[in-house]
């Protein structure tokens, strides 16, 4: 059996739309978390939800994630 293509779309209802981010979220943070462990690489996610929470993820010490990220984009 073979699933059809979803196309996306933005979730109308509200309700619905908090529930699917919600599990998501954690989905994806559980992927990155996977990522670390299975490759041995360092990870780190922010995401900002639209009421203005934060969230992170980081598989290591977060500010040498960050220092790291910008002293490789700083040289470019």
């Amino acid at each position: 059996m073979v699933r059809g293509k979803v196309q996306l779309r933005r979730i109308e209802d509200k309700s619905s739309r908090q529930v699917t981010f919600s599990k998501r979220r954690r989905g994806i943070m559980k992927k990155a978390a996977e990522l670390s462990v299975l490759c041995d690489v360092d990870v780190a996610m922010i995401i900002f939800s639209n009421t203005g929470k934060l969230y992170e993820f980081c598989s290591s010490d977060c500010r040498y994630i960050y220092t790291t990220y910008l002293a490789i984009f700083s040289a470019l």
